[in-house]
């Protein structure tokens, strides 16, 4: 691998880095006080949060936590795998390693900033840990991208597109229902957004190239 190869792979997850190290400044800049721009749409989510759209905002949240994203990686690390089961489950537990250490880090990483949640009496759902990043917009972000990943190279045609697009919009509804349920504060999910980008643009392509050898031994 050239150097020239080896500073553009990377490039983005260091900008990634650079974006999150940022953001996590100016969240800790005031102590962890949040701005307008979180204060804004929670106050809104408090005031429009009917009991029917509670109950449904929980069941879309809760698949970013438990064994969901366990099972959307594995799924997608299987479905990159190749043609035979062996190398499907090398595969299948990689992603699934890939995973939970960017769980761990970031729960390490949420320990360190300490950032507090928003008020308890504004929860709609069942919360604990500090809030910065989310670990269930990170977790369903990571578990998504995986599955996606898995999806378009077993199908690398519209179907797969497809796929992949909606395993995208499940992460975002995710992240977003965090909000809405009160849990956390907008940058918390931002946060969790750029922590699993940055995880993935990092281990993602090693991720790819050791299973297109696996494919093709």
């Amino acid at each position: 691998m050239t150097l020239r190869l080896r500073r553009s792979r990377l490039l983005p997850p260091a900008a990634l880095a650079v974006a999150f190290a940022l953001l996590a400044w100016l969240v800790l800049a005031r102590h962890g006080t949040p701005y307008g721009f979180d204060t804004g749409p929670h106050h809104w989510s408090v005031a429009h949060r009917p009991h029917g759209m509670a109950v449904a905002a929980r069941a879309v949240t809760d698949a970013g936590t438990g064994p969901y994203p366990y099972l959307a990686a594995a799924l997608g690390g299987w479905l990159a795998g190749g043609r035979t089961a062996a190398r499907r489950l090398r595969v299948a537990l990689l992603s699934v390693l890939v995973l939970l250490v960017g769980q761990l880090l970031r729960t390490g990483l949420a320990a360190a900033l300490h950032r507090a949640r928003p008020p308890a009496a504004d929860w709609a759902a069942h919360a604990g840990g500090h809030a910065f990043p989310s670990g269930h917009t990170a977790s369903s972000a990571i578990a998504a991208t995986l599955l996606a990943w898995g999806l378009l190279r077993a199908w690398p045609g519209t179907l797969g597109r497809v796929l992949a697009a909606l395993c995208g919009l499940a992460a975002l509804a995710i992240g977003c229902t965090r909000v809405y349920l009160g849990v956390h504060w907008p940058s918390d999910v931002l946060g969790g957004w750029l922590f699993a980008a940055c995880w993935l643009t990092a281990l993602l392509p090693p991720l790819s190239a050791y299973a297109g050898r696996t494919a093709d031994g």
